[in-house]
């Protein structure tokens, strides 16, 4: 159930394009299959970053079951590469936030993922 929410304070010259590819990069990285990736990409031009409206960004990625400090350490590492390769912004000019809402908080067809795992 990854979901990649990512915003930006630049125009993303084509955001379809750049989601789609964030995806397939999200997939991989978190080694979840592509259909069940979710990414969102929202263009906010008042997104300040140490005090500056300098090329900026804040990337939330919420994952069910495989978030921890030595594998969250990696994935910093291969979207914070992405970015800057796809976008030009600097790994020091954005925070990459990790969230596992644990099985019981996150719905899928109609029930949680507690259910479809137990």
């Amino acid at each position: 159930m990854p979901y990649l929410q990512f915003m930006v304070n630049i125009q993303v010259p084509n955001e379809t394009e750049f989601a789609l590819e964030l995806s397939k990069h999200g997939a991989k990285t978190l080694n979840k299959p592509d259909a069940l990736m979710s990414v969102s990409v929202t263009y906010n031009k008042t997104l300040t970053f140490a005090g500056t409206l300098e090329p900026a960004f804040a990337l939330t990625v919420i994952s069910l079951d495989n978030l921890n400090t030595e594998e969250n350490e990696r994935y910093s590492v291969a979207f914070s590469k992405f970015i800057e390769e796809k976008l030009n912004i600097p790994s020091d000019r954005g925070y990459i936030t990790f969230q596992d809402p644990g099985r019981g908080f996150s719905g899928f067809k109609g029930t949680t993922f507690a259910t479809i795992f137990a």
